[in-house]
C-alpha cells in the first residue's frame, strides 16, 4: 500500500467515526486496526485508532494506541492539535481506569506543552483529586472558572476567586 492509499484509507476511517454512530465507529475502529498493523509507526494512524476505541468505551484497548501516537520518534508525527488531543485522551482513559498517577503525569506534560487549553487542566484536576491532591485539584478548577467563565454572577468576582484559589485555607 503506498502512502497516498494510507492517507485515504485514513481519511474514510476518520469520517466512518465521525458520524456518530455505533455502526461507523466500529466499522472505522476495524479498518483502523488493520492499517495500524500495517503502519505501526504511523503516529497520526495510532492516535486515530485510539479514538476509535475510546468512543466504543474499549479505554483499555486504546491505552496502546495513545501511547503509540505519542511515542518518541514516530512517524509521521502529530500536528500540535492532534497531539495535544492524544494527551488528554490518553491522560484521561488513565484516570477512567484507575491509572491515576498515569493520567496525572501525561496531562501534567499536556498542560506544560498546552498551557492555555482548558480541557486539559480540567482533566489534570480530576486526576489530582483522584491522587489526593484536593488543594492544587481546587485550584486549578478556580483558576480555570475564573479565566473562561462568562456567567455574570461570576466575573465580578474573578480577582478574589483568583486569590484565595492561591490559598484556599488562608484566613484573617
Amino acid at each position: 500500500m503506498s502512502a497516498s492509499e494510507r492517507d485515504r484509507e485514513l481519511a474514510d476511517a476518520v469520517r466512518l467515526r465521525e458520524r456518530g454512530t455505533p455502526e461507523g465507529a466500529e466499522a472505522a475502529r476495524t479498518r483502523l486496526v488493520a492499517l495500524a498493523a500495517r503502519w505501526p509507526g504511523d503516529a497520526r494512524i495510532a492516535y486515530q485508532t485510539a479514538w476509535a476505541h475510546d468512543v466504543l468505551g474499549l479505554e483499555a484497548a486504546a491505552v496502546p494506541y495513545y501511547e503509540r501516537a505519542l511515542a518518541d520518534g514516530a512517524s509521521p508525527g502529530l500536528p500540535a492539535d492532534d497531539r495535544c488531543e492524544a494527551l488528554l485522551g490518553l491522560g484521561s482513559t488513565y484516570r477512567v481506569l484507575g491509572r491515576y498517577e498515569e493520567a496525572e503525569r501525561t496531562l501534567r506534560r499536556g498542560v506544560a506543552d498546552f498551557p492555555d487549553h482548558g480541557g486539559l487542566r480540567a482533566f489534570l484536576a480530576m486526576a489530582l483529586f483522584n491522587t489526593g491532591r484536593h488543594d492544587e485539584s481546587v485550584r486549578l478548577l478556580l483558576e480555570l472558572l475564573a479565566a473562561t467563565s462568562a456567567d455574570p454572577t461570576v466575573r465580578p468576582f474573578r480577582t478574589a476567586i483568583e486569590a484565595y484559589a492561591k490559598d484556599l485555607t488562608g484566613t484573617v
